[in-house]
Order: C-alpha cells, then structure tokens, then sequence
C-alpha cells in the first residue's frame, strides 16, 4: 500500500482534498483491512471530480492500483471489474473479446467505479448513463465486509448511483453486448433556429450518438454525429448537410493525426474508437481546466439553452466550449436523469476561478425555471434545499444510508452538507 500527503489535488487543480491521508490499496483484502481500521473512510477515483463530493474529513482509499480482473460471463453478457479500472482498460479488453459497452463518456481515462456513482454519461437519446449498465455491485462495508447489490435487488435503484454514502465499491459487474462498428462524423455552422420546435429532440436521435458544440456565437459550431453501423453493412451515406450544417467536406480528417480526439472523417471503425470523444491511447489535456454540467429535461431542453445564451457577452470571454447531449432517463434515486430524458448542457471553462465563480449563480438563476439538476461531480452553487426539491427519492437514499452506515464511516463534507442533511 502506497499513500500520498496532505494537500493532493484534483486532475485540474481545481480542489484540495482536506483528508488527512490518501491510501492505495494493492489489493481488495487490504482495502478491507483499511476499512475497518479508520474511523472515517471515502472513495477516491481517478480524480476526475472538480468539487469536493469524493472528499471527506479521515482518510481517501483509491482503488486504481487493485488489479483490474477483468472477467467475462460464461453467457457473456456481462464483465465483472475491478471498480478503480479505467474504462479505456475495460474497452480495450472487451473488444479484443467480441463485445463492446452501450455507451461510452467522452473521456476513457475515467474509472468504472467513479464514473457510475456520480451519474456520469455519454450521449445519445436512446442511451442511458454508464450507470444504467451496472448490474452488480461489491460494497466494503463499515467492518470491513463486503456486501454485494445486485440488479433486482430492492434497494438496487438507490444503490448504483451513490456518491461513496454506502461503502467504498471494490467490483462492479457491467452488462455487455457484440461489439458493433460507428463512424463519427462533423457538421459545421448548424443555425440555432434548427433548436426550435421539436428540432433538439429530433437532432439528437438522428444518430446512436450526437454532440452539439457551442461559444454562443452566430451558430452552434459543430455537430459530431456517431452513426452505429448495421449488423451486415459496409457503410451508411452522411448527407452534405444535416440540419442546416454542412457536412466537413471530402471526408478528410478534422482532426490532425497528433490531436487525441477519436477519428472523425467519417471512416468506420470499432465502438472502442469512436464513441469516446478523446482517444484510449493518448492523455486528453493537462487539466487545466473548469468544469461545470446541469441537466434539464430534453422537452424543454431548447428553451434552457436559449436562457444561458442571453448571458452569451458575459460567458464567452471565460468559456472553452460547452457541449449539448442528450441521455435517456433512468429511475436510480440520485440519478441526473432520474425519469426523464435529458439534455446536459455541459461548461468546460477556462481556468478563470473568480470569473467562472461569478458567472456560475447567474447561469444557474437563468435555469431555475427548468429545475436543473447539477452533475455531481461538477461544480456549481445548488443549495441543499434546492437538491432536495429536485430529487423526490433524496429522503429514501438517506434512510438506505441510515441503515447501512448508521455510525457514518463514509460521510462528511460534501455529503453531510448538501445530500444526508446532517
């Protein structure tokens, strides 16, 4: 076991953990042994959270360093994982064997474990969050035991998406399915009327997987159009233009070949290398970066974006790019899309704390009429009384938590104040 000093930060430097100790554990026994041993205990992931919700006031345990094991059902449709292993190892993996995940979020590097319990996604209409392909989960609980939540389960739906309140997740099981082609392609100067009416609905079912990519300019910049290719079929034809885009022309790369996007000139490839939006084999950026996410109903969707767009003279001098996807609804308690499909309207900032801390309330005041509900990973301002207001199941995942951790071994800080009201 390997730990790390005071004062460790996020991937984007963004926070600092105030635990006394960061632990990596090499094994899940030892994880065990860490467990009961310290009296306050929370999960730490690839880092990749730009709040404070994987913080707490004893000790982090990451589990990156536990061996991945991947292992694949006999009936395969399933893969049970090491909850520290990154989805880049895991898609790496199931490809080589035939099969392939429903979805994929945009950045690979990020773990299995963290990424499904803060509700992080990809995109599609269709498509669920990563968390919707959990099927199983090992808890290590208070005294070190370990508990397994499996589909069907009566507590299952308040346990997938669970911000490290029931234990620290040691494996996590993943439905799987054959692996399957896509071709990515980029269309360019799409109008904002095209958002208008049923039109956002309609874009982003037109394909397995669409990404909108805006600075609140004089139109939406780009379209990234992922196309999931038939059992049996070559290829599929792209128009020249979708939805008043115009396709990029001559089917020649967007992207440099030293850029870490995945292809986008409209060759066929494996799922592996196309639905993420940042290649498997390549680091994505430095971070330096902010990172803000808020996710309203896809019905009322288009409405919302042109709220944040009346701000458009005050973003755009701090804004990197935001991103528009949408992601079918769920029923998991503290899911982002809990019943209902979505869109997520998604800020990557540049590293301008003061600016994008003062803009960030205003943004959130222009969305109140659409009773975001903010990425739990992502930082924002909604107050506890606002979360509460928006997720009605809040008062039974607090009980769930109740009557697994009743002493509170892995709560503190982000989830006292703004989920367990303690």
């Amino acid at each position: 076991m390997t730990f790390t000093a005071e004062r460790e930060q996020n991937w984007a430097g963004t926070h600092v953990y105030g635990a006394s100790r960061i632990l990596n554990p090499t094994s899940v026994d030892e994880l065990r042994t860490i467990v009961a041993a310290e009296p306050r205990v929370r999960a730490l992931g690839t880092r990749h959270s730009f709040n404070s919700v994987a913080d707490g006031p004893g000790v982090l345990v990451s589990p990156i360093d536990i061996p991945a094991d991947i292992v694949v059902s006999d009936d395969r449709t399933s893969v049970a994982v090491g909850a520290g292993t990154r989805y880049a190892v895991v898609a790496t993996e199931l490809e080589r064997q035939g099969l392939a995940l429903h979805n994929m979020g945009s950045l690979p590097h990020i773990s299995v474990g963290g990424a499904t319990a803060t509700g992080t996604h990809g995109s599609g209409a269709a498509n669920g969050s990563l968390a919707t392909s959990v099927r199983a989960l090992e808890f290590v609980t208070a005294d070190g035991s370990v508990r397994t939540v499996t589909r069907g389960d009566a507590d299952f739906a308040g346990s997938v998406i669970h911000l490290g309140a029931l234990g620290i997740v040691s494996r996590v099981t993943l439905d799987v399915e054959p692996s399957y082609r896509v071709r990515q392609d980029v269309y360019l100067g799409v109008p904002w009327s095209s958002l208008e009416g049923a039109g956002l609905r309609e874009i982003m079912s037109c394909a397995y997987s669409v990404s909108l990519f805006t600075v609140y300019g004089d139109d939406i910049t780009q379209m990234w159009v992922k196309t999931r290719i038939p059992e049996g079929v070559d290829d599929v034809e792209m128009p020249d233009e979708l939805f008043g885009g115009k396709h990029n022309d001559n089917r020649v790369a967007f992207v440099s070949e030293d850029d870490n996007t995945t292809p986008m000139d409209g060759s066929v490839g494996p799922w592996v290398d196309r639905l993420p939006h940042f290649r498997i084999d390549r680091n994505p950026s430095n971070g330096e970066e902010i990172q803000t996410e808020y996710f309203v109903s896809l019905d009322e969707g288009a409405a919302a974006i042109q709220a944040v767009r009346t701000l458009a003279a005050k973003i755009q001098p701090h804004l990197l790019v935001t991103e528009l996807r949408a992601v079918a609804g769920d029923d998991f308690w503290l899911s982002e899309t809990q019943g209902q499909d979505s869109l997520c309207i998604h800020f990557t900032w540049a590293k301008h704390v003061d600016e994008v801390a003062e803009l960030i309330p205003q943004i959130e005041e222009v969305l109140r009429p659409f009773t975001p509900r903010p990425h739990w990973g992502k930082v924002n301002t909604v107050s506890a009384s606002e979360l509460e207001e928006r997720y009605p199941r809040l008062g039974e995942f607090r009980a769930l938590v109740a009557k697994h951790d009743p002493d509170g071994k892995f709560s503190g800080g982000f989830l006292d104040e703004l989920v367990l009201g303690r």
